[in-house]
């Protein structure tokens, strides 16, 4: 019996209770969801398998002292099918001791349910516009975006084992001062001269600058010898503002397309595969910024000062009003945010139901103004618009911080972390922290063969599970015959219970945007099966000289072959474990190897 169906009990119990009048003063309405009834693990196995505190949230309501309250449960749980003793403890928890069979059933769900096991649709019928990393085409990914390209991928496919349809989404800023700046450095590095003061610095640059060079020349076209000076005008004959050159807008225009297209090679090499690649810059070739706020005005948000027109988003709940056309005629930078969140509402394909931001912490102030925004097209804060806010990543080696990267400066890139410790744990170890907390990657220990390292651990649990497969294979033992309500002692209990903790793990991953909550809970089921692989034989071992192996814990592991319906039932809960530690590490993106 799972934690899920000990919960529906209790909460047909309460009904029960109240319609036999046996609940006090407690109504059928004032009965919360069957969610709400949370079924524990036990600190203390002494006290049973699981425990509910149900009593004690409903004993106010039922103008009834906890423990009297939790009694009346005890007396309908102890006669339910499946549970072998019921007790009531300290101020009214009921401590709930399944029968070996009711407690091993989760075997054989997870090996019917393979890869789809704890996976549920309760998200389902909403669209999630998931949009994470958009780093500037500027420059390689760096540390921060690979977080985010970790984090926002392993929760786009902890949403889709919810039910949800995610929209993996790219924000390219390829409109504003951050091209012009790219530009102006690449002209610099192509004649020699010192990164302007504002520029991008890196052997990064030296490259695309002589990338674009060999292109141009190859078309025909002596890039160096075009104009510098400020004028001209662009490739569709716009005239090119000022501080800008023919010169500078070849550049840009061939330079930034290559950036594009090494930021998709690394993100596909990370595993990361979004479905729109969105250009900031079609929402001012496409008139989306000027419809955006022409539908803010007809709402009333925008009115006219100093000769800049303004979003008046303190009528939502910003600390100040803000500028979205400055005097000069120019665009803010607000404005194509704005544009942005009302295309993805609106598109014809695919439109958000929730738009969910994944940004840097250096972009915490941009919250107000966004949920403003988000209030003024009539939509709801914190439902059609939610922001996640990462922080920092620290990349440390022998104890001191890397910093220094070979191709883009003073930082480290997707490349450089993926060249030192490998995708899979580049992709967990940054995945595996909440990122509302900064994280420290130690290169050290992500790249040994340790127990301390964590995607070890697991992959490591994954490997081991495999070749017992292996040797039951050799040894003939198979599933025929297997007794699972032979999976009754301690090590085996302990596994049959992480297995049936993971359906609600992985619905609050979903609901808490949490997918850290996976990564935790996998390290939690690689312990428990590591301790339990330990202790209990599927097959036996034969070992003429212990001492010789250097392994006490091999020498600790040999017993007696168990019998063939107690083999066959652990060989299941081993394929068990094995199927739930594939699909956790699937959804962070990282493999599941049979040999390590």
């Amino acid at each position: 019996m799972s934690p899920e169906a000990l919960s529906e009990l209790i909460f047909n119990i309460a009904n029960t209770l109240v319609s036999e009048g046996k609940a006090g003063t407690l109504t059928a309405d004032l009965i919360p969801p069957q969610a709400k009834f949370a079924v524990m693990r036990p600190k203390d196995r002494a006290h049973g398998d699981w425990a509910s505190n149900a009593a004690m949230q409903l004993a106010k309501k039922a103008g009834m002292k906890p423990r009297d309250f939790a009694e009346l449960f005890a007396a309908e749980l102890t006669n339910a099918d499946g549970i072998k003793s019921v007790e009531v403890a300290g101020p009214g928890f009921i401590n709930i001791t399944l029968d070996s069979a009711s407690a091993a059933a989760v075997v054989d769900a997870v090996l019917e349910a393979g890869d789809t096991y704890g996976k549920n649709d309760h998200l389902g019928g909403e669209t999630l516009n998931l949009e994470f990393v958009s780093a500037n085409p500027t420059g390689p990914i760096h540390i921060g975006g690979t977080r985010w390209a970790a984090v926002g991928d392993s929760m786009a496919r902890v949403l889709e084992a919810n039910g949800a349809k995610v929209v993996r989404e790219y924000y390219f800023n390829d409109h504003g001062e951050q091209i012009n700046r790219f530009a102006k450095s690449l002209v610099a590095a192509a004649h020699g001269e010192e990164t302007p003061i504002d520029g991008y610095k890196g052997a990064y640059i030296d490259e695309i600058a002589k990338r674009v060079i060999d292109e141009a020349n190859a078309d025909g076209v002596d890039v160096l010898s075009l104009p510098r000076v400020d004028g001209g005008a662009d490739q569709d004959g716009n005239p090119l503002g000022e501080g800008d050159s023919e010169q500078r807008e070849e550049f840009r225009k061939r330079a930034v397309p290559m950036m594009f297209d090494e930021i998709q090679r690394s993100m596909k090499n990370f595993r990361v595969n979004f479905d729109v690649w969105f250009h900031e810059n079609s929402l001012y070739s496409d008139g989306e910024v000027d419809q955006a706020i022409a539908d803010l005005r007809a709402r009333g948000d925008i009115y006219e000062k100093d000769g800049a027109t303004w979003f008046e988003s303190t009528k939502h709940g910003d600390d100040k009003d803000r500028v979205i056309i400055k005097s000069d005629g120019n665009y803010a930078y607000f404005a194509a945010d704005i544009a942005y969140y009302r295309n993805k509402r609106h598109r014809e394909t695919n439109p958000a139901d929730v738009a969910i931001y994944m940004l840097g912490a250096d972009h915490h102030g941009y919250i107000g103004r966004m949920m403003a925004m988000c209030e003024a097209f009539g939509d709801k804060p914190g439902e059609n618009m939610q922001i996640l806010i990462g922080q920092l990543v620290n990349v440390m080696k022998d104890g001191k911080a890397v910093r220094m990267s070979k191709r883009a400066g003073n930082v480290v890139t997707i490349d450089d972390l993926t060249d030192a410790i490998g995708v899979d744990a580049s992709r967990y170890s940054l995945a595996r922290t909440d990122y509302n907390s900064p994280v420290d990657i130690d290169l050290n220990l992500l790249s040994s063969h340790s127990n301390e390292n964590p995607v070890y651990y697991v992959q490591y649990a994954h490997a081991r599970s495999c070749n017992v497969d292996r040797n039951a294979a050799a040894a003939g033992i198979t599933y025929e015959g297997a007794d699972v309500s032979l999976l009754d002692t301690t090590a085996d209990g302990e596994v049959l219970a992480a297995l049936a903790q993971w359906p609600a793990l992985l619905r609050e991953a979903g609901d808490l945007r949490a997918p850290h909550r996976v990564a935790h809970y996998l390290e939690d089921l690689a312990a428990t099966y590591h301790k339990w692989y330990n202790v209990e034989r599927v097959v036996p071992m034969e070992l003429t000289d212990p001492e010789a192996r250097g392994e006490q814990a091999d020498a600790i592991r040999i017993a007696k072959a168990p019998e063939p319906a107690r083999a066959a039932a652990r060989l299941k809960l081993n394929d068990a474990v094995q199927t739930v530690i594939a699909e956790g590490l699937d959804l962070l993106g990282v493999t599941a190897p049979d040999k390590m």
